[in-house]
C-alpha cells in the first residue's frame, strides 16, 4: 500500500486583491500582500494492495469563505497526485480548465505558506522580499478579527462581473482597481516598518476602491460595521476575497478586541481562532 498526504494553508488577502486576475495582469500588472494561517486543506492519494487508486480532499474552513479555500485544496490536490514541483501552477491551470475566473495569489500562499508579497506581470508572478518584524507579526494577529458572516457567495460569478465592467471600459471599475492596486505598496510597507498607521490607511483605501467596483461587494457587511467603524472600535477593515459574503477582517482599535468579537457574534457571525502558517505546503508520504 501506498499513501501520500498534503495539506496546505488558506490565506488572509490583506491588500491587492482582484489585481492578480487576468487581464489585469497583462493590462496593468497585480500586486498583493496576503498572509498563510493555521486553517488548512487537505488531500490524500492512496493506492491499496490490489492496484486501486483512490483521491480524497477536503478542507477545515467552507468553500466561499473568501479565505481562498479552492486554492488551497487544489494545491493539496496537484501534491497528492504530481508533488511540491510546480503545485501552484498546476492548481491554478486546474482552475482555469474548470473555467473558475480568479488570480494566482491564493495557490501561491498556499504553497509558500508566511506573509507574501507578490507581483503578477501576465502570467508571471514574482515574489518581493518580505519579512514582517516580529512587533508587527503580533500586532496583526491580536487586533485583527477575523469573522465568517455564514452569508453565501459564489467568487467566480462576482469575478465575471466585475471583469465585464472591466472589458467596457468602466471608469469606476478602473480606477477602483489602481486603488486596490497601489493600497498592497502601502500594506506591505505598513507591515514591514511596524506603521500601524499606513496598515490602517491601506484598507480603507481598499474600501474606496472595492466600492468603486461595485457597493454590492461591501453591502451584506454594512449594518455590522459601519457602527464598529463610527465607535472606533474598528479603525480598518476588509471583506475577505471577493466579497458579497464569507468572511471579514476587523482591525480593532486599541483594547476593543471584545467589543468587536462581542458585535459579531450578536450578529451571528462566527469568529474564528486563527495564528500564522509558516510552513505553507508539507507533504508525508508512506
Amino acid at each position: 500500500m501506498k499513501r501520500v498526504e498534503a495539506r496546505a494553508p488558506v490565506r488572509l488577502d490583506l491588500a491587492g486583491g482582484w489585481t492578480d486576475v487576468p487581464p489585469y495582469t497583462f493590462d496593468v500588472g497585480g500586486e498583493v500582500v496576503n498572509v498563510a494561517i493555521n486553517i488548512h486543506a487537505h488531500a490524500s492519494l492512496e493506492i491499496d494492495g490490489e492496484g486501486r487508486l483512490s483521491v480524497n480532499y477536503r478542507c477545515d474552513a467552507p468553500v466561499g469563505s473568501g479565505l481562498g479555500t479552492t486554492g488551497a485544496i487544489n494545491v493539496a490536490l496537484m501534491a497528492a497526485i504530481n508533488g511540491a514541483d510546480n503545485a501552484e501552477e498546476a492548481a491554478y491551470q486546474f482552475e482555469a480548465l474548470l473555467g473558475n475566473t480568479g488570480g494566482r495569489q491564493d495557490q501561491w500562499a498556499a504553497k509558500h505558506g508566511g506573509f507574501n508579497h507578490l507581483i503578477f506581470i501576465g502570467d508571471s508572478v514574482e515574489e518581493m522580499p518580505f519579512d514582517p518584524p516580529r512587533s508587527a507579526r503580533f500586532w496583526l494577529q491580536k487586533h485583527l478579527i477575523v469573522a465568517n458572516t455564514g452569508i453565501p457567495h459564489v467568487s467566480g460569478e462576482l469575478h465575471d462581473v466585475i471583469w465585464e465592467k472591466y472589458a467596457a471600459k468602466d471608469e469606476g471599475v478602473i480606477e477602483g482597481l489602481m486603488t486596490i492596486r497601489l493600497a498592497a505598496r502601502k500594506m506591505s510597507q505598513g507591515l514591514d516598518q511596524d506603521r500601524r498607521d499606513l496598515v490602517v490607511e491601506s484598507l480603507q483605501d481598499i474600501c474606496e476602491g472595492v466600492d468603486a467596483l461595485d457597493p454590492a461587494l461591501h453591502d451584506p457587511f454594512r449594518e455590522v460595521v459601519n457602527p464598529l467603524l463610527e465607535s472606533r472600535n474598528v479603525v480598518g477593515w476588509k471583506a475577505l476575497g471577493a466579497g458579497g459574503g464569507g468572511c471579514v477582517a476587523l482591525l480593532s482599535g486599541p483594547e476593543r478586541q471584545q467589543a468587536v468579537i462581542a458585535a459579531c457574534e450578536a450578529a451571528g457571525w462566527d469568529v474564528l481562532e486563527w495564528d500564522y502558517d509558516d510552513e505553507g505546503l508539507v507533504i508525508n508520504a508512506s
